[in-house]
């Protein structure tokens, strides 16, 4: 999975066709108990990119974009956002996959 390393390269990668953004951090527990899982996922999901954004590395685009959840996953398509799964609770993979599966419910 990509690591975002910069505002514009979030900018950059938020304008292509299926993006998803992973906001987690390192210290987070439910974080690392769904990492295993992730590369599982990204392999399922070929149409998608993965980046994975650290929320204290960039803690003031979380704030902007209403991420005071982890793990949480938003995904843009084109620039516009599709979807979110926001929430301070631990994620499942039934519980990602659904999501990926349709990004327009309503996850929050």
């Amino acid at each position: 999975m990509e690591k975002l390393v910069s505002v514009e390269q979030f900018e950059e990668r938020k304008q292509g066709e299926r993006t998803v953004f992973l906001f987690s951090a390192d210290w987070c527990p439910d974080c690392r108990v769904i990492d295993p899982l992730l590369p599982g996922i990204e392999a399922d999901y070929p149409e998608y990119e993965f980046v994975y954004v650290d929320r204290d590395q960039f803690i003031d685009l979380c704030a902007e974009l209403d991420i005071f959840g982890i793990p949480s996953f938003v995904v843009y398509s084109e620039g516009r956002e599709a979807g979110r799964f926001v929430s301070k609770d631990r994620k499942t993979k039934e519980e990602i996959t659904a999501f990926l599966d349709n990004p327009g419910r309503k996850s929050v």
